[in-house]
């Protein structure tokens, strides 16, 4: 090489990489004039220090905005799938990255895997000293029209996963006048044998999946008293009414007959929860009462650790813990033989009605905040740890966990109205689903685990279909007529 030549070459690598101020600096000193400079006579761009992995991976990251970046994270779509599989193609075509099958979604935990899976780098020269067959996956046939490698050629034949569609619109909306818009109140349930219970004013009324028959269970109008909180027994056989006035009435479904009816609190009730035979409950006098409904009435456990309303209920699915919410922010969890909160959490900056016990997790508990709040909580009751939160942008009024997968719907309040479907752990919404007017403050699981009720204060129950791809024929057919009016 020329050694005039070398010697400009160095001195333009030298001068940019010299730091900004150190230029200046050299540029504004005296000894430096505009005719000392001298330029190459081409420019050699220098790559030095490049990770070409992480630029191609934050390349089109840098460039969106935060709310198109939680948009992609909200649903999973074709165009979401068609921009892996592109980005997966790039990968191996220009990292050589070796990528055979799509990614199912575009997590950063997933995105990071794909990234940390080859480190070679991006100029490699190596000699074969034994030539491959053409059909290897390190080469490209001879007889091949197509420049791609062999691992894209799989890519793209490789079989992807249907997308999942979830109806945006409800297949049954019933009208139930006079239910509440109370965010402290639990006035829908679903029972194992298919049976809705809904508390509308003072009466409980009971419809059937099956027949679409609706039935009055019972009135407390005669005793000037008001439903305030329904729940079933895991049989189905029983449900239990908590009133305005203090009192949880035990009834048969069956027979339509009171058995019993217990007192207690001085307030009313508005949260229950079954364990067996035995029924726990909250009131706004700011004490759990746990009572075996085979024993008298004064055989009671009275658990006090809230200093306002008790407004959520969950036993869990091992039936060894309870979990209470309540108005003061507090989220305890007791056990079956203390009257003393074993654990108790304070994260939360308002009310926590949405309480949800995993199926699939042992120990792992969620909760939804308020309006001050609107976050998901993740705990893991074993330890007494936080695990994670989301901020849903909304008040938090109910959690439910689907019972074949692990996957979550929250309903929400103030100000969207929204119900949301999120995969776990990755928190992924699956599906955003709107259609009440008011805040959607109940909700019910079927009992097959593949339907949700929700209801709101604008009236109406709305029967959604989010944990699974296809309903009964049969069902979708079915003429409704419940509590008089079809909206």
């Amino acid at each position: 090489m020329d050694q005039e030549y070398e010697r400009r070459l160095l001195r333009q690598i030298n001068h940019q990489n010299l730091p900004t101020e150190a230029r200046l600096s050299k540029c504004v000193s005296a000894t430096c004039s505009p005719v000392s400079i001298k330029s190459g006579d081409r420019f050699i761009p220098t790559r030095a220090g490049s990770n070409w992995s992480i630029n191609f991976h934050y390349a089109n990251e840098n460039c969106r905005s935060p709310n198109q970046t939680h948009k992609a994270k909200d649903v999973t779509t074709d165009s979401s799938k068609d921009a892996v599989a592109y980005a997966a193609l790039l990968r191996n075509e220009l990292l050589g990255a070796g990528i055979e099958t799509v990614p199912d979604t575009l997590t950063d935990d997933r995105r990071h895997a794909v990234l940390t899976q080859d480190s070679h780098s991006l100029f490699r020269y190596t000699v074969h000293t034994k030539r491959v067959p053409f059909d290897s996956d390190n080469e490209v046939s001879p007889y091949s029209l197509s420049p791609l490698s062999n691992k894209s050629h799989k890519l793209l034949r490789s079989p992807r996963k249907p997308a999942r569609k979830i109806s945006k619109i409800p297949f049954k909306v019933l009208d139930a006048p006079e239910l509440q818009d109370d965010f402290y109140l639990n006035l829908v349930d679903w029972s194992a044998g298919n049976l809705l219970s809904v508390g509308l004013g003072a009466c409980v009324y009971l419809w059937s999946a099956c027949t679409s028959q609706v039935t009055r269970l019972c009135d407390l109008s005669v005793d000037g008293d008001s439903v305030t909180s329904v729940c079933w027994n895991e049989r189905g056989s029983l449900v239990a009414v908590g009133t305005h006035k203090g009192y949880v009435q035990i009834w048969d479904a069956t027979g339509g007959r009171k058995l019993t009816s217990l007192e207690g609190h001085s307030a009313r009730v508005g949260a229950l929860a079954w364990n067996g035979e035995q029924l726990s409950s909250g009131s706004r006098d700011r004490v759990i009462l746990q009572r075996d409904v085979r024993t008298p009435p004064s055989a009671e456990r009275r658990l006090q650790g809230h200093r306002q309303e008790v407004c959520g209920l969950k036993w869990s699915p091992d039936h060894q813990h309870l979990a209470s919410g309540g108005n003061d922010n507090k989220l305890l969890v007791w056990n079956s033989s203390s009257l003393l909160p074993v654990q108790q959490y304070s994260d939360h900056l308002a009310a926590v009605k949405a309480i949800a016990w995993s199926p699939h997790q042992h120990g792992l508990l969620v909760s939804g905040g308020g309006t001050a709040d609107r976050c998901l909580r993740f705990w893991n009751t074993l330890t007494g740890q936080a695990l994670q939160s989301t901020d849903t942008g909304s008040q938090v009024c109910n959690l439910a966990w689907s019972k074949h997968a692990n996957e979550l719907v929250s309903t929400h309040g103030y100000s969207q109205n929204q119900i949301l479907v999120w995969k776990y752990p990755s928190l992924t919404q699956v599906a955003k689903l709107t259609g009440h007017s008011y805040r959607v403050l109940y909700l019910a699981v079927s009992p097959d685990g593949e339907a949700i009720v929700t209801g709101a204060g604008d009236e109406t129950l709305r029967f959604w279909n989010v944990f699974s791809k296809t309903r009964c024929t049969k069902e979708s057919k079915s003429v409704l007529n419940l509590f008089t009016r079809i909206r």
